[in-house]
């Protein structure tokens, strides 16, 4: 066995751990009773400044899901051909 499946398996394993950090930072589209309250996230600052990062970290979970996605199927392929 190579060092190949050892070194995919690491990088899937940090990828997931970005997955978890990023979908954990994104805000909940459904703002609740403090939105009712507060009412800070309907000013136009503050719609145009969430969305920003908001669209980054949604850009960011995409490409590491897709990532995730490719970097597992290549582990299986790798381990299925080594055997």
């Amino acid at each position: 066995m190579g060092v190949i499946p050892y070194i995919l398996g690491a990088v899937l394993i940090v990828v997931s751990i970005i997955i978890i950090l990023v979908v954990l930072l994104q805000e909940s589209k459904n703002s609740g009773l403090s939105g009712a309250i507060g009412g800070g996230s309907e000013s136009y600052l503050g719609n145009s400044k969430g969305s920003s990062i908001g669209a980054k970290l949604a850009k960011l979970t995409k490409i590491c899901a897709i990532l995730f996605f490719v970097l597992a199927i290549a582990v299986y392929v790798i381990l299925l051909f080594l055997k």
